[in-house]
């Protein structure tokens, strides 16, 4: 874990160096500062030497100026270490988040991961600065001022030994009580952000059903959740402020009492206690910041354990060492296939599923709910590799290629279509970043976006708002078919894509693409017959494996399944599937 972390300092080093250092100088120059009050009280005052006074005195402004200087300069080092080593974390999670698969995204929660580059990464940051600054000073202060103690009256500094000693057990039963509550908090704030973010994606089916006091109780039950995590936390470190005081407190009463006593017997001067006083106070503050440490410190590893698995967490899929950097064609051939989305289980989404596509066709999937339509679709582009058998494009394995250029050449429009915020040219460009205006209005002509587009006040240039939020169903549908389209695919992948279109625009769409993207192998999943019954040959699924698979003719001839959805759908029976989309 440390060195996963460690590596994320890069560029900031130097910072993480001298922040310590400058810290340490500041220690030192706070306990000179002592040893030349002592000087001035015995030797200056007492003595009544002015020149002695004025001396150590210029000596005691340029200690504290220098400590002064040493103390800016730390915290201007540490913040620029804690906040660049933040940026570096967020900015690696991020950059590995992009590598993830399909079945790594399935094991983090969105609510997840943003916890972890939000809050995670901000309790590191501050844990951080406080290791290099407060970490350095503080152990640095506490061993100055004992040695120091020492050094003045062996006897006398006795009294801090032990405290130290009782305080360190303490605060170490203390930390460890309080541990187990910072572990569970983060799960916690998952589940607090999971809350937030579903209802705000949402928020309008909300209001439709009027649920905003359902959601209201859900969101209350997730805050109190973590209220009672750190209310349970925050119930064992208010021991920790008082306990310490009253030990440090009493140091000062035993050695008030006792230093009175040696002073009276000659056997210590005025200045000497007034130094151990003095060092005293200096072991209080570090065991105050030592104990606020503890309490980040335990606080933030669980966070860097949570970071450090999305950091070391590796693409289940991966290029091979020499992938094939061109496909061929659009032909598609499933040998022997079967699939599951966790590995080791015992049930397969897709079951020795074998099809043969050639380059160029267009191929429907129609099939119910769960029938695994989306995840046959999912394996061309290799977001997920086959448990067993083979798909191969354009001749070769799937896995043989190297995946950016696989899915450049494989366009899928996926059910759940997502615009982003921008214009509708910056969304378009998407499919192909260099592409013209031309290009774009083209692409939007195939597939029946062009007629709606005009009609916005901005055209191409109208700004669509983060989700797509200000446009139709229908009309984010054809917008991402326009997207898929500019990367001039060889496979074009329409998973239920056409759904929230009406028939005529759904059949202008698909005369579109016979036409003017012959060559590109087409596959079409449906839930309307409608959709499919042009296609050049039609695949029916059923429960994980391949039912039928031919012309409609064939298949109305052959096939019950679609026999009886086709007669459903023509007869005034509706949808054969009312219930929607599957996975």
């Amino acid at each position: 874990m440390l060195k996963t972390l460690g590596a994320q300092v890069k560029e900031f080093k130097l910072p993480s160096i001298l922040t310590p250092m400058f810290m340490i100088l500041e220690v030192i120059m706070e306990m000179v500062v002592p040893l030349l009050m002592a000087s001035i009280i015995d030797d200056g005052v007492e003595k009544g030497n002015i020149r002695h006074i004025c001396l150590v005195g210029l000596g005691m402004v340029l200690a504290a100026l220098v400590g002064l200087f040493a103390g800016i300069m730390g915290g201007k080092y540490g913040a620029r270490a804690s906040a660049g080593f933040a940026r570096n974390l967020r900015r690696a999670m991020y950059e590995n988040i992009q590598t993830f698969s399909f079945s790594n995204i399935d094991k983090y929660s969105t609510a997840g991961l943003i916890t972890r580059l939000t809050t995670d990464v901000t309790n590191l940051q501050n844990a951080y600065q406080m290791i290099l600054r407060m970490f350095t000073r503080a152990p640095a202060s506490l061993l100055c001022a004992m040695v120091m103690a020492f050094v003045i009256n062996a006897r006398l500094a006795s009294i801090y030994l032990a405290a130290v000693i009782l305080l360190g057990i303490c605060l170490l039963l203390i930390m460890s009580r309080a541990t187990k509550y910072f572990q569970q908090v983060f799960r916690k704030y998952d589940d607090l952000n999971a809350s937030v973010q579903e209802n705000v994606a949402g928020i309008r089916v909300v209001k439709a059903y009027v649920r905003e006091d359902y959601e209201d109780k859900k969101f209350a039950k997730a805050t109190n959740n973590v209220y009672r995590m750190f209310v349970g936390a925050e119930k064992i470190l208010t021991l920790n402020a008082p306990l310490m005081q009253f030990t440090v407190y009493s140091c000062i009463l035993g050695i008030s009492w006792l230093g009175a006593k040696m002073i009276v017997a000659d056997t210590l001067t005025t200045g000497e206690l007034m130094s151990l006083l003095t060092y005293c106070m200096n072991i209080l503050m570090s065991l105050m910041m030592l104990s606020m440490i503890f309490v980040m410190v335990t606080m933030s590893t669980a966070s860097a354990r949570r970071i450090t698995e999305v950091l070391n967490e590796k693409s289940s899929l991966s290029n091979p060492e020499h992938p094939v950097m061109e496909v061929a064609d659009g032909s598609i051939v499933f040998d022997h296939v079967d699939f599951s989305y966790k590995k080791n289980t015992k049930e397969s989404v897709l079951q020795d599923v074998c099809l043969e596509i050639r380059s160029g066709e267009c191929i429907g999937i129609i099939g119910g709910t769960g029938s695994a339509k989306s995840s046959l679709v999912s394996l061309i582009s290799r977001l997920y590799d086959v448990t067993r058998g083979s798909v191969r494009v354009g001749g070769r394995d799937v896995r043989e290629y190297d995946m950016e250029t696989l899915r450049n050449q494989v366009a899928v429009v996926l059910q759940k279509n997502v615009l982003f915020s921008g214009t509708i040219l910056e969304n378009l460009r998407w499919g192909d970043k260099n592409a013209t205006e031309d290009e774009c209005i083209r692409a939007c002509k195939l597939a029946c976006a062009d007629e709606f587009i005009t009609r916005l006040p901005d055209g191409y240039h109208t700004y669509i708002e983060q989700g797509g939020t200000n446009v139709s169903g229908g009309q984010k549908q054809r917008l991402c078919i326009a997207r898929a389209l500019l990367k001039k695919p060889k496979i074009l992948i329409l998973d239920d894509s056409t759904s929230a279109v009406d028939t005529a625009t759904d059949a202008k769409i698909r005369q579109a693409f016979a036409k003017e993207i012959p060559d590109t192998t087409k596959l079409i999943i449906a839930q309307r017959i409608s959709s499919v019954q042009n296609a050049d040959r039609i695949i029916v699924m059923e429960d994980g494996r391949v039912n039928g698979f031919g012309t409609h003719e064939e298949l109305l001839a052959s096939n019950a399944i679609y026999r009886e959805v086709y007669e459903s759908q023509t007869q005034g029976g509706g949808d054969f599937d009312e219930k929607g989309g599957d996975r």
